[in-house]
């Protein structure tokens, strides 16, 4: 779990900083300001949960068990369905991607119960 979580870890962080530099670069004058909102709101979404997943890789060596590997899972789910439409929805104009961004949401939400959880249960 260890090499994936960081993996994953690194794979979104290094794509974040990436999609924030294309928007803050590549797309500024080409949006409004709105949409660059919300894309930035995907930037900062993935951002914060790349640094989740290194806590959960870090945490896995420690911890080791179902629920921090869901919450990695989720984080990971999360980023792709909450972010990834975000991004669709803006670069394609397509507002019915939409739909998704809940879902991501809610993978979020059900990364960090995993988590809490986790916690709770330590002796």
């Amino acid at each position: 779990m260890l090499r994936s979580f960081l993996m994953l870890a690194a794979f979104f962080g290094f794509t974040g900083v990436a999609l924030g530099a294309f928007a803050a670069h590549g797309l500024k004058g080409r949006l409004s300001s709105e949409y660059l909102a919300i894309f930035h709101t995907g930037v900062t979404y993935q951002l914060v949960h790349a640094l989740a997943l290194l806590g959960v890789a870090v945490l896995s060596v420690h911890l080791p068990g179902r629920l921090i590997g869901w919450a990695g899972g989720l984080f990971s789910l999360g980023i792709v369905l909450f972010s990834g439409s975000l991004y669709l929805l803006i670069l394609s104009g397509i507002g019915k991607l939409g739909i998704i961004t809940p879902f991501g949401g809610l993978a979020f939400l059900a990364g960090w119960l995993c988590l809490g959880i986790a916690a709770w249960r330590l002796a």
